[in-house]
């Protein structure tokens, strides 16, 4: 069975669809109003093996929070509608990923709790155009709606660019690592019997 979903979103600030094909190679069309994302975006699928088509427009007039913020909300959520059951899933994931001189750490739980810990270096100012405040707001939001427990740790780094792009990496790479099938587990994996 293919795991793949599709979700729709429209409101007076942004207008989104996003498909999302878990057990993917990485391929991915993405198309924002917000190139930085793009960037990231393209790297989440390709590090987390999922096939991705995404296409965004917002009141990038006003700013990129509303169109960042929705984008999260919506891959979220499609990423959990594609999960299905979650029976079989590994559960937990963790990557740590360098890139040049930086190192990002993400360790996260598919729990339906969810919970975002965001201990980074990372509080004001830019990459081009892109507020580096709204990564925080971007997995805040993808981690409210796929109810996934995410902690993302930057042990250092200097070049803010480098950062982001580590913790996209070790997000795709932990969430790949959950998100896998592992045919030994029967239904879900908690002792409860339920996530």
């Amino acid at each position: 069975m293919i795991r793949k979903a599709k979700v729709e979103r429209k409101t007076r600030e942004t207008e989104i669809t996003v498909e999302i094909i878990i057990d993917g190679s990485g391929k991915s069309n993405i198309q924002t109003s917000v190139p930085f994302l793009n960037h990231m975006l393209e790297l989440l699928a390709q590090h987390g093996l999922f096939d991705i088509t995404l296409r965004a427009k917002g009141d990038i007039e006003v700013d990129y929070h509303h169109t960042v913020e929705d984008i999260g909300l919506c891959l979220g959520e499609c990423f959990k509608k594609a999960l299905g059951d979650f029976k079989g899933i590994r559960r937990y994931g963790e990557s740590t990923v360098p890139m040049g001189e930086s190192l990002g750490s993400v360790v996260l739980d598919i729990c339906n709790r969810p919970n975002l810990i965001f201990n980074t270096p990372l509080v004001k100012g830019k990459v081009g155009t892109f507020d580096i405040e709204l990564v925080k707001e971007f997995f805040n939001s993808f981690a409210q709606e796929s109810g996934i427990s995410l902690h993302i740790n930057v042990t250092y780094g200097d070049n803010t660019h480098h950062i982001i792009e580590s913790i996209f990496k070790a997000f795709a790479r932990a969430l790949d690592i959950a998100s896998t099938v592992d045919k030994r587990i029967t239904g879900v994996m908690s002792t409860k019997g339920k996530l």
